[in-house]
């Protein structure tokens, strides 16, 4: 009723504004300025995306694995509170301060049903109670609620590893000088990631100190993702980056019997190999192929070794690397247990360059390295909110029926992104999204196609206790 007295309050004050005119840029007519009371926003077409997150069951997955609970009376719902951090960062904020953009926006609160918004301060406080042990118990709840409803692929998955930085500015925990290609001797967080190619689905992320190499504590955070796969999904191919050219990494996926390709580090020893091959299978005339087995010095066994050659162009820039004894052709080399021809080898990794962009979107569209906090776990806790963010917008685009895969920054300028003004019909509030944005005609089969969506398993949600 309170709401209803409102709306009605505002429209009556919008006759009483005094107008301000300006004149246009081109043409000369005056445009009048008025004030209005009623409550308008920017991203009415999220409605399709609460709708989806209602689908799924979100508000209850995320409260049955929130490791915490608040007892305060005044205190808001934790779980709306972590909703509030993704929206805003969909919304397109880059720091916790950016949320207040959202904060304002009543249109929105009634849609989501939400009579309080967090100020960004509250935001920060959620994740600062975030440990180590409550990271774990609330992320792997909700990745395993996630990966119930993955669809199965009868050729499995490819698993791609990748790592990047975070560049920081201050002093926070686990900022430390590490390698860093734009800014040597930055202070920096080094994350880990692991990415199902063929769904682009986050399937693990761990943030790590800025003094970390690329390979450190790889085979723990491999155990911990492969833990969180269902038995239902099997892995294909594991593709890595000479990073990760390591016997330990490789002896754990021999071990688990998972077949990899991974890019090796030309050192003394592979560039003579590779100098001394004289066996070549011409591809066409600009490439060959070659291979060798070699055990390396501290390796427990021999392995396979596939040799690209590429012949120098003026007209193009060559990959791989060059070698003094043998000019005029760079050389790539990958280390495999995949039984299959050396073309087809090359060819498969050459598909892990999509890892980059999943990168490039966390960076550029959900802001991934700008969340920051002084405690690492509160940091990382943020972090791995934003790739449940991702996850989200990937299912969502699925749900939809989305033809092509929309990057998060082109899902929230051709989906999201709509004036919208709200209203009452007799009791019963009511959404006005504007047609000049494509209003609910462009929206209407997403949403139909969302509420036919139904989930393949049933999600089984029973977050282990923190010890």
């Amino acid at each position: 009723n309170s709401v209803k007295f409102q709306l009605d309050e505002r429209n009556a004050e919008e006759d009483k504004t005094v107008p301000t005119k300006i004149t246009a840029l081109w043409g000369g007519k005056k445009v009048e300025l008025r004030e209005t009371q009623r409550a308008v926003t920017p991203f009415g077409g999220l409605v399709v995306f609460f709708e989806f997150l209602r689908q799924v069951g979100y508000v209850e997955a995320v409260k049955q694995c929130l490791p915490f609970r608040l007892t305060s009376p005044n205190a808001l719902d934790p779980a709306q509170t972590f909703t509030a951090f993704l929206l805003s960062v969909l919304a397109g904020a880059r720091r916790f301060a950016h949320a207040s953009m959202l904060r304002a926006d009543t249109a929105l609160h009634q849609a989501l049903g939400m009579p309080r918004f967090p100020s960004d301060d509250t935001l920060r406080n959620l994740f600062k109670r975030f440990g180590q042990g409550q990271c774990q118990q609330f992320f792997s709840g909700l990745w395993n609620w996630q990966l119930a409803r993955l669809p199965e692929r009868a050729a499995g998955y490819s698993l791609d590893l990748d790592s990047t930085v975070f560049e920081r500015y201050g002093r926070q925990q686990g900022a430390l000088r590490g390698p860093n290609p734009r800014k040597h001797g930055r202070p920096s967080h080094h994350p880990l990631l692991a990415v199902l190619a063929e769904e682009r689905f986050l399937l693990h992320g761990w943030l790590r100190s800025g003094n970390c190499g690329t390979a450190r504590g790889v085979v723990e955070f491999l155990k911990e993702a492969l833990a969180l796969l269902p038995e239902r999904h099997a892995v294909r191919v594991l593709r890595a980056d000479s990073g990760f050219f390591d016997q330990q990494l490789l002896g754990f996926l021999e071990q688990r019997e998972l077949r990899y390709i991974v890019v090796a580090r030309l050192t003394r020893w592979l560039k003579r190999e590779a100098a001394r091959l004289t066996t070549w299978r011409a591809l066409d005339e600009h490439y060959a192929v070659g291979e060798f087995d070699l055990q390396l010095y501290g390796w427990d066994r021999p392995r396979r070794f596939v040799v690209i050659r590429e012949q120098l162009r003026a007209e193009r820039a060559s990959l791989g690397r060059t070698l003094l004894d043998v000019p005029g052709y760079t050389f790539r080399l990958f280390v495999t247990n995949v039984p299959t021809s050396p073309e087809e080898i090359w060819r498969d990794y050459n598909h892990r360059a999509d890892m980059e962009n999943r990168i490039a979107e966390l960076k550029h569209d959900l802001a991934a390295d700008d969340f920051c906090l002084q405690e690492f776990f509160a940091t990382e806790a943020a972090f791995r909110s934003i790739l449940l963010l991702f996850n989200l917008l990937g299912e969502f685009q699925r749900a939809s029926h989305l033809t092509l895969y929309r990057r998060p920054a082109t899902l929230r300028v051709q989906v999201f992104l709509c004036g919208a003004l709200l209203g009452r019909a007799g009791r019963r509030l009511v959404l006005h999204l504007s047609v000049a944005w494509g209003g609910l005609h462009k929206r209407k089969p997403l949403l139909e196609n969302v509420l036919r969506y139904i989930n393949p398993t049933s999600p089984k949600l029973d977050p282990e206790p923190v010890t």
